[in-house]
């Protein structure tokens, strides 16, 4: 059976669906399915675990953006609540990201806190806007590379942000936000460092680390700083806490109110607000995926940015900072059992709860823990393994990953995803050039032929079209970011109700690492599911870069021709036919 792309969405699209349809809450959908007390119990578990590890982290991520730690606790409360209330996503969980820590302080230092929630709120309007002009579906198309490349770069920031925390230290002036002048001031206090905070550090990230190893289930972080806090106070430690340096944290929200506005002040934060745009969609559409691919539902892109609006709205509305979709909460609350958003709905709850009973005692907590919290948070957003995978598949791919990199770190983020996103069009264009001139036997577009052309047509096969188990998929061209979402979309459906089918890359010429890590995807998720894939006519450059991404055996069974793939998997279920 050969399908394009576009009979497979005609496949699972009967029809176009409604308004209605498209920006339906999932969490409607998961009351339609039947929410009954075990799914109940399900999300209130998630919800509490979730919200046990979201408490220092929300802080934390307040602190080093410049802001008050009560801020940061506002904003997973109220804008946590509203992207799990109205998203497009069943297990996102909203709040503050480390993602945002560079912008929100640099937006915090120019313009006040208040410009920063006035942003927020823009921000909030502009994905909403975004989301019902169906923008989400575009987003989709950044060049791998790009995604890596920056989140990388924001690791490496945000390491940076936190060495005056973790070592004590002691500056005569205000601590620079850019990466080179920070590094040459802190390098200035090094006489100034607090073996003691140094020591809480050290201590509260062989915590978090050894848990994380040989007790993954237990809430690391909490016990880390928990115990960093007991410590401190038992011992009389002279370092810098959450009550010495902000006084605590309230006992409850504030009431919401609009942030102070004029025409002057809103030209001014408009750059900010779009990069808090941008950012956020970026981020959030990326966990969604993750989600999706932890769990194997599909999450309405254009309804989950219109959520994550409405939620940086509400977080302004409370003087919170920017909210978006965050990878790791969203994991550790699919880990956790999460049955459908009602789990991200509690968490906030929760949150709310904590602050209510155990404010003061956040005043105990060393600000060299949390910032251990943030560099642990650093180390994992890193992607270490991708970043490095990227840089041995190609030159060209190198090329945008260190230019993102580079000038996420030492330019600016929005620039660094604009010149990344540029670079990967260039890349991709000069590919076609290149393939256009050396692969005369796979043209990029193919012709149409007379039906009895060269007599390479062979016989249709009905058969095949009605065998439920095998599907063939054909991919016809080159495969590159701009189609790596589609067709990752389609090869999700069609391989849900089958138990193996063959995707055919004979008429590829090449394809990105973007389509690359897509098939990746794909494969362990079919291999998770027991079905079985097959690679087939893949050129040897296609091959490499299918490897390399991790579509390997036993996740994927690579064969010479189409019909060399389906004799395997006939003679396989024909031999267990024959064993039952």
């Amino acid at each position: 059976m050969s399908i394009t792309s576009d009979q497979a969405s005609r496949l699972h699209q009967l029809r176009q669906p409604t308004f209605a349809e498209l920006y339906l809450p999932k969490l409607v959908t998961v009351w339609r399915e039947g929410y009954g007390l075990a799914g109940f119990r399900a999300d209130v578990f998630a919800g509490l675990t979730v919200a046990i590890v979201a408490l220092p982290l929300s802080m934390a991520i307040a602190i080093a953006s410049g802001v008050t730690p009560d801020r940061g606790l506002y904003t997973a409360v109220a804008g946590g609540f509203i992207a799990s209330l109205l998203g497009g996503s069943r297990f996102q969980i909203g709040g503050p990201a480390g993602a945002f820590i560079v912008l929100v302080a640099a937006t915090a230092e120019r313009h006040g806190v208040d410009g920063v929630i006035l942003a927020t709120m823009m921000a909030g309007l502009f994905l909403i806007a975004a989301g019902l002009l169906r923008v989400g579906t575009y987003i989709k198309f950044i060049p791998y590379p790009v995604t890596v490349g920056f989140t990388a770069g924001i690791a490496v920031i945000i390491f940076a942000s936190q060495l005056r925390d973790l070592g004590g230290v002691t500056l005569a002036g205000r601590e620079p936000s850019e990466f080179v002048p920070k590094l040459v001031a802190l390098a200035g206090g090094l006489d100034t460092i607090n073996p003691s905070a140094v020591a809480v550090a050290i201590v509260s990230i062989a915590i978090i680390a050894g848990l994380r190893r040989w007790r993954p289930s237990w809430p690391g972080i909490l016990i880390a700083v928990v115990i960093a806090a007991v410590a401190s106070s038992v011992l009389s430690l002279p370092v810098e806490t959450i009550g010495s340096r902000f006084g605590g944290i309230p006992r409850e929200l504030p009431s919401p109110a609009l942030p102070a506005f004029s025409l002057e002040k809103a030209r001014a934060v408009l750059p900010d607000a779009i990069a808090f745009a941008l950012l956020a969609a970026i981020e959030s559409l990326l966990s969604a995926v993750v989600a999706d691919g932890m769990t194997g539902r599909r999450h309405r892109s254009n309804c989950e940015l219109v959520a994550q609006g409405a939620a940086n709205v509400g977080s302004a509305l409370f003087g919170g900072i920017c909210v978006t979709g965050l990878i790791a909460r969203t994991a550790t609350n699919i880990r956790a059992g999460a049955h459908g958003p009602m789990a991200g709905m509690l968490h906030s709850v929760f949150l709310l709860l904590f602050m209510l009973i155990a404010a003061p005692l956040a005043s105990y907590i060393p600000l060299a823990a949390l910032a251990s919290v943030l560099v642990v948070v650093a180390w994992t957003m890193a992607e270490k393994q991708e970043f490095a995978t990227l840089l041995r598949s190609s030159w060209g791919d190198a090329v945008v990953l260190l230019a993102t990199f580079l000038l996420t770190i030492f330019r600016d983020l929005t620039e660094g995803i604009l010149v990344g996103f540029a670079l990967g069009a260039v890349l991709f264009i000069h590919r076609m050039a290149e393939m256009t001139g050396i692969e005369e036997r796979t043209p990029l577009v193919v012709a149409d032929r007379p039906d009895d052309g060269n007599g390479d047509r062979v016989p249709y096969d009905s058969a095949l079209a009605l065998d439920p188990d095998v599907l063939v998929y054909r991919i016809t061209g080159a495969f590159f970011f701009g189609a790596a979402s589609a067709i990752g979309g389609v090869l999700d459906g069609v391989a849900d109700r089958r138990k193996a089918f063959v995707v055919d890359f004979a008429a590829v010429p090449f394809l990105d690492s973007t389509a690359a890590n897509v098939l990746g995807r794909v494969a362990a998720k079919a291999h998770r599911q027991g079905i079985r894939l097959f690679i087939t006519g893949a050129s040897p450059a296609v091959r490499r870069a299918l490897l390399t991404h991790g579509v390997t055996p036993p996740r994927a069974r690579y064969r010479q021709s189409l019909e060399r793939a389906i004799a395997d998997i006939k003679g396989r279920a024909a031999d267990e036919a024959a064993a039952s």
